[in-house]
């Protein structure tokens, strides 16, 4: 099986590496990072590059896409090359999935038109803006569809996929041999749990990453 992930450039890591580090894992897997040109792709932080050596081009019948969100993401809606890909690769693609806004950027390719998928909760509204079905909720699947809220929820994205495509045993190993088991130290996950001021706060330093 052959897993392609999407970068470009302003990415958030965690989009990224929590479903690489889960998928990654499964037998028979090959993880292929792919990108429009080789290069040392920067994320959103400015700290940390992936070096790409495949060109979209390069990966032409993937088994599994996943492409993550990030400030980045927002000169990834035009249509173009990433755009054309995407499309093409979907017809033979057993799966097709994004972590946090990349659902934004499969929206405007037109592969969510019409099905219900999930983001970042700061962007749901663009979700729906793109003629998909915005669901709030962690993972959604739609068809061959998979994506995911925010960041973190990556990674239950792709245990979910690990469950679907080699079984919940082998996903529940990978899941221990990552040992993911998270008990955050605070209840502030979700606007409807975090403090009034810290939802006001995350609002205004969101509003600047990602600006309308």
């Amino acid at each position: 099986m052959q897993v392609a992930i999407v970068l470009y450039p302003g990415f958030t890591s965690m989009d990224v590496i929590g479903p690489y580090e889960v998928l990654g894992r499964l037998p028979d897997t090959e993880v292929v990072f792919v990108a429009e040109k080789p290069s040392l792709v920067l994320n959103d932080l400015k700290s940390l590059s992936i070096n790409v050596d495949a060109t979209l081009d390069d990966v032409p019948e993937p088994d599994v896409v996943l492409i993550g969100g990030g400030p980045g993401q927002t000169g990834q809606m035009a249509d173009g090359k990433l755009h054309e890909w995407l499309r093409a690769v979907d017809r033979t693609a057993a799966w097709t999935t994004a972590a946090c806004t990349g659902s934004l950027i499969l929206a405007g390719a037109g592969l969510l038109t019409g099905r219900r998928a999930t983001t970042h909760w700061h962007a749901l509204e663009q979700l729906a803006e793109l003629g998909s079905k915005p669901v709030k909720e962690r993972v959604v699947i739609d068809g061959h569809y998979a994506t995911a809220a925010g960041v973190s929820a990556g990674i239950d994205m792709a245990l979910t996929l690990a469950g679907k495509i080699a079984g919940d045993e082998e996903a529940q190993t990978v899941q221990l041999i990552i040992e993911y088991a998270p008990e955050p130290p605070y209840d502030a996950g979700s606007p409807s749990t975090a403090p009034t001021a810290v939802v006001e706060r995350t609002m205004r330093k969101l509003s600047s990453r990602f600006p309308s």
